[in-house]
């Protein structure tokens, strides 16, 4: 069995290849640590964001309740006015025609 030595050349040349490798491949992974930090912190603004959505819309919704009720104000308003001076014109009518009864009596 022969054993066949590497020179010491080749061993140089061989070193200096997996140094590269091993710098090129750490580079690659500093990128990808990179890439998953800027992934993380997208993921948690995304989360922060749909929280503020969430209290956001709730907010809306009391928003809109209230907005109903300033709208509908008005409009009872108008209501009981108008129930007011019908009931004064039918009280009026009513009063009157019970005067000229009194009267005729």
């Amino acid at each position: 069995m022969e054993v066949a030595y590497v020179s010491r050349q080749e061993h140089n040349e061989f070193a200096r290849r997996i140094d590269e490798e091993n710098a090129r491949q750490n580079r690659r992974l500093q990128l990808l640590e990179d890439n998953v930090r800027q992934i993380n912190a997208l993921t948690v603004s995304v989360e922060k964001m749909a929280v503020n959505m969430g209290n956001m819309l709730e907010e809306q919704k009391k928003q809109g309740k209230r907005l109903e009720a300033l709208e509908k104000e008005p409009t009872e308003s108008y209501k009981h006015i108008k129930m007011a001076i019908i009931t004064s014109v039918i009280s009026t009518i009513v009063g009157a025609l019970i005067g000229a009864v009194v009267v005729l009596l």
